[in-house]
């Protein structure tokens, strides 16, 4: 997603390199390849409009910033308009102050809204919230199963009358149901259709005049581009809604719903949904979306993902072992196993920074090499395994290897030499060094070292802070004691 984006607006910078200073001259092809990229994302036409003029007027009133390249300060510029279209800071889910805290989901049918019911409902489970699910969509044949389904998988109680009772009755009972077992968060997951009627809208209306809930979410398909706008106008004009979850934002959408619905509606996108399992729902976070739409990826929901895998005492051991050169075979296999519950490798990379343009050819070659290194090292004993020296003094060891799991022993040779010296790296990066990444197989390297930002990022730049002096030292040490070094 937003790789095309991404891509344009990578020109846009391009035209500024090279010279002296921003100025109204030299920031108009800029403006324009700014244009071209939002409305090639089918961002909505007015957001467009508004955004560019934004970014001019700010572009033509910066103050040159010694030391900083204008193709620098006018990525800080489009990056701060970017969280003033999205929304500066995340915007957490309600909680009601006298339970039940009730969240009417709506949206067409077909945008993922029962699915992001369960989505959310599993979320707040894991944020230690009692939930029901309420269905009150009658009309779609097996949407009440589906709910029911989705809900035993998750382990949350599901709160329906079957379909042919009437949809407001059932939310009215469910939210009473709640009360009475003292459950403090509600979703209700109402009908949709293919398109906005007003049937639909007038139930919607009685639902949340009967329930009177704290949150509408307006369930909304970032593969639909510009209709997200006028599908979120229309709701929030009819209904009111308090905020978005945005679906299917791992697919093949150019990311223009995103950047839309909130300029559109004034309401905040609350969540999005990365892909199709029950787990791939995330907090929105504007400064880390604007991160990634410009190449920057998103370490802290990375780490966020690894707090959920990661056994912060295991960790520390593993930790303990790339420190001091003692990383194994085994330990290896830990850690890839432990990136495939995190997702796939290519959702992984591109939240690295300046992996964002790792071809999916490149991924995928990438992918293959992972799983040759694991048959392999299945292939080795569990003494080879913890001792891989053993195998860089014996060729007849090597050779048993390439047999068992059926590659040449100059594929296991590769290997083992490729394994020290991505272990003698990690133990000099442990040591304040940094060498260039010698490329594990299954992760692309960085040959020659440097930083993977390159130099798009300014010292102080909002949570990039690149400086050093205390501030930089205790971030390491905080880092060393959370025990997330292994990832």
């Amino acid at each position: 997603m937003f790789e095309a984006l991404s891509e344009r607006l990578e020109s846009a910078w391009k035209t500024l390199r090279g010279q002296d200073k921003i100025s109204e001259s030299n920031i108009k092809e800029a403006v324009r390849e700014v244009r071209r990229a939002l409305l090639e994302a089918d961002v909505n036409l007015q957001v467009v409009k508004d955004f560019v003029a934004e970014i001019e007027t700010k572009a033509q009133g910066a103050e040159v910033i010694a030391g900083v390249r204008p193709d620098q300060q006018f990525i800080e510029i489009v990056y701060n308009e970017l969280l003033q279209v999205m929304g500066e800071t995340n915007a957490p889910l309600a909680e009601a102050e006298t339970t039940p805290t009730v969240v009417l989901m709506a949206g067409l049918q077909g945008t993922g809204k029962t699915t992001a019911a369960a989505k959310l409902a599993l979320h707040l489970r894991k944020e230690k919230r009692d939930v029901l699910l309420v269905a009150t969509d009658v009309y779609r044949p097996a949407a009440i199963d589906q709910l029911i389904t989705l809900g035993r998988q998750i382990e949350v109680p599901v709160f329906e009358l079957g379909s042919d009772a009437d949809p407001v009755e059932i939310a009215r009972q469910g939210v009473e149901k709640a009360k009475a077992d003292g459950i403090n968060t509600v979703i209700i997951d109402t009908a949709g259709r293919l398109q906005i009627d007003q049937d639909m809208m007038a139930e919607l209306a009685t639902i949340k005049d009967t329930v009177q809930p704290h949150e509408v979410l307006l369930v909304v398909d970032a593969m639909t581009g510009q209709e997200a706008a006028n599908l979120t106008r229309t709701f929030h004009d009819q209904i009111g809604i308090t905020g978005a979850i945005l679906t299917k934002m791992d697919g093949d959408t150019r990311g223009g719903a995103a950047l839309s619905v909130r300029r559109i509606s004034g309401q905040p996108i609350k969540f999005v949904g990365t892909g199709e399992k029950v787990e791939a729902l995330q907090p929105f976070y504007p400064d880390r979306m604007a991160s990634r739409i410009l190449g920057m990826g998103d370490v802290l929901t990375l780490v966020e993902k690894a707090r959920e895998e990661v056994d912060l005492a295991e960790a520390e051991k593993m930790q303990e072992k790339i420190l001091s050169a003692k990383f194994d075979f085994t330990d290896f296999l830990k850690q890839s196993r432990l990136l495939k519950t995190m997702g796939s490798l290519g959702g992984i990379m591109k939240m690295l920074p300046g992996m964002g343009k790792i071809s999916d050819d490149q991924l995928q070659k990438g992918e293959t090499e992972l799983k040759r290194a694991e048959s392999m090292i299945n292939s080795m004993t569990p003494e080879e395994r913890k001792n891989p020296d053993l195998l860089a003094r014996s060729p007849s060891r090597r050779r048993r290897i390439a047999r068992g799991s059926g590659y040449r022993e100059t594929d296991v040779s590769e290997l083992v030499s490729k394994f020290q010296k991505m272990r003698t790296m990690m133990q000099q990066l442990g040591r304040g060094q940094f060498p260039g990444m010698p490329g594990m197989p299954g992760m692309p390297g960085m040959e020659g070292g440097g930083s993977p930002y390159g130099d798009r990022l300014q010292p102080g730049w909002r949570g990039y802070n690149t400086g050093g002096g205390a501030s930089a030292k205790k971030k390491k040490k905080d880092k060393k004691k959370k025990g997330f070094g292994t990832l």
